[in-house]
């Protein structure tokens, strides 16, 4: 395989506190970039991650968890300070709901050798940290392709009207936006999906990709109103954490191993890629969410997994 180019991904770590229908309660590392990262780890990709973790035992068991599979920190991430946590409660089908208890502050960063840059969730609403994440992600067009998950977390950050126009900020500067259909039920209340993923298509973005749940994925290219279906894989599922991370995961190293993200040079062939061009990634990107929802907690696979799922 040739080599990949490295993915920077920046945003919030924390432990998932999970209290199960049955009364257990379980903790597993996550956070929504760190799961990216994780995930694109797993599947062979170097990442290196900024973000902000405490000296604490919740941050050893982060940390040990993302330098296992090969994640690399970058410098400033590790702080004399409580690590963030997120209470996340299930319910008989498995859906989690959160409660957040965390600060988010970013050390100073560059490119450096970046290919691609990743962000999203906490990190790009909560100040003070997101706003050296703006800073970066304004930075980095002729640096490298970049990526946006709004991944919004309603109890942490403003109302719907007020994050509004950072979402479409972030998404006018992304080479590739992932988008679920709760985070548009919430921003824009009463607008169908599909219509606001066309939008979003034709302000900047080469690929905007919306997730919904059992009915699978929609895919829309810059500049073409016809959606893309992609269909859900059929899963048992244990429950849905970090389910929308492994698809962003999945995608982006689909993406990465068709050259269709990874510096300047992509970017001009993921706008002029074609729809049957762009299968492969929006498959893989299914199929590493499925076989996480049949997981305990935010643990994405690997790519020998995925070659024999």
């Amino acid at each position: 395989m040739t080599p990949s180019p490295r993915v920077l991904v920046v945003g919030e770590a924390l432990v998932d506190v999970v209290q199960r229908p049955d009364g257990r309660t379980e903790r597993h590392p996550g956070g929504s970039p760190a799961n990216v990262a994780l995930g694109l780890a797993r599947l062979a990709h170097p990442v290196r991650f900024a973000t902000r973790i405490g000296a604490d035992d919740e941050g050893r068991l982060v940390r040990e968890r993302l330098e296992r599979d090969g994640v690399v920190l970058a410098d400033g991430s590790l702080v004399a300070a409580p690590t963030s946590t997120a209470s996340a409660v299930l319910d008989a089908t498995g859906a989690a709901s959160y409660v957040f208890d965390l600060v988010w502050d970013l050390p100073p960063l560059d490119l450096a050798d970046a290919g691609h840059l990743h962000t999203g969730s906490i990190a790009a609403h909560l100040a003070p940290g997101a706003a050296r994440v703006h800073e970066l992600f304004a930075s980095a067009g002729p640096a490298c392709t970049t990526s946006y998950d709004p991944n919004l977390r309603p109890r942490v950050i403003g109302r719907a009207q007020d994050e509004r126009a950072v979402v479409e900020r972030l998404v006018a500067g992304s080479d590739v936006v992932k988008v679920s259909d709760e985070d548009l039920a919430w921003l824009y209340p009463g607008e169908p999906a599909a219509q606001v993923c066309r939008r979003w298509a034709q302000q900047g973005p080469g690929l905007v990709v919306l997730t919904q749940g059992s009915a699978g994925a929609a895919a829309w290219l810059a500049g073409d109103p016809a959606a893309i279906s992609v269909p859900a894989r059929p899963v048992q599922v244990l429950d849905t954490v970090g389910a929308g991370d492994a698809f962003m995961a999945g995608l982006l190293s689909g993406l990465l191993d068709l050259a269709l993200v990874g510096g300047p040079a992509q970017r001009g062939a993921l706008h002029a890629a074609s729809a049957p061009a762009l299968m492969p990634a929006l498959r893989r990107a299914v199929l590493a969410s499925s076989l996480t929802c049949g997981r305990a907690g935010a643990d994405p696979p690997t790519r020998a997994e995925l070659l024999t799922a």
